[in-house]
């Protein structure tokens, strides 16, 4: 990886304000930094939310978002984009345009439909939404196995909802496993034509905030260092994993990664 401060690789995020800290831009700053990247930060949606849930969120208007994004874009060269949190068909709609002018970047989605505490970011409109527009023009999805069931609902298998998501356009299809009932948490990485590659990593023992968006955002940044998509998702994990590991309770709902446990 590169240590050149002039040279280091720059990731465009697309991401809401988390007052907690524990997920949404911070996430993504903290672990672009560790990896040796520079953050450059897009509010898509201000979020009123503590360690426990969300209580209210409210999307960025199209046109400032808009506006955001083309700024930096037009300004210096962007070596990935990680997308996270969009609440709205509108925001979906102005990034898919952005998309479109800059289609060798590499993006990874996040698909964000609901907080980890439940609360619910999006309807059925947006999950569509997200299907037409974005899908097409992402290099890697990193759904959790409930976001995926929502986006491909009619699969009868998480194989069979993976290889339905790839024939909508985008690359890979990262599934964590973190929402499943097993010993292990197990990670699966699908490509079309290609075998499914499985990470299997110890389960920690509590619920965390803010492991979607440090995976999505450490994924991008190994990307964007250039690393193929089998070695920057396993490092990726790894990150995360450590992050996880490290992590703390500072409130009265989840634990969050410390997402610099390497600085300690």
């Amino acid at each position: 990886m590169s240590t050149d401060n002039a040279n280091k690789p720059r990731v465009l995020c697309f991401s809401g304000l988390d007052p907690s800290g524990g997920a949404g831009i911070q996430a993504d700053i903290e672990a672009l930094f560790s990896a040796g990247c520079h953050c450059l930060p897009v509010i898509t949606s201000l979020t009123v939310q503590d360690s426990r849930n969300v209580l209210a969120a409210e999307s960025v208007a199209p046109a400032l978002l808009v506006q955001q994004a083309r700024a930096v874009l037009e300004d210096v060269s962007v070596q990935a984009i990680k997308i996270g949190l969009l609440g709205s068909v509108q925001s979906m709609e102005v990034i898919h345009t952005i998309l479109k002018d800059y289609p060798q970047i590499p993006v990874v989605l996040d698909p964000i439909l609901w907080a980890g505490g439940g609360y619910e970011f999006s309807s059925e409109d947006v999950a569509s939404a997200m299907k037409s527009l974005l899908l097409p023009q992402t290099h890697v999805l990193t759904p959790n196995t409930r976001e995926l069931e929502a986006l491909s609902p009619f699969a009868d298998t998480q194989d069979a909802g993976a290889a339905s998501l790839l024939e909508l356009g985008c690359k890979h299809v990262l599934l964590t496993g973190t929402h499943a009932d097993t010993r292990y948490v197990i990670n699966s990485l699908y490509t079309d034509h290609s075998p499914v590659q499985r990470f299997e990593w110890p389960r920690l023992p509590h619920e965390y905030h803010g492991s979607g968006c440090t995976l999505a955002a450490s994924l991008a940044a190994y990307l964007a260092h250039g690393f193929a998509i089998g070695e920057a998702a396993r490092r990726a994990q790894q990150y995360t994993w450590e992050s996880l590991q490290a992590g703390s309770r500072p409130g009265f709902g989840q634990w969050l990664p410390d997402r610099a446990y390497w600085n300690t």
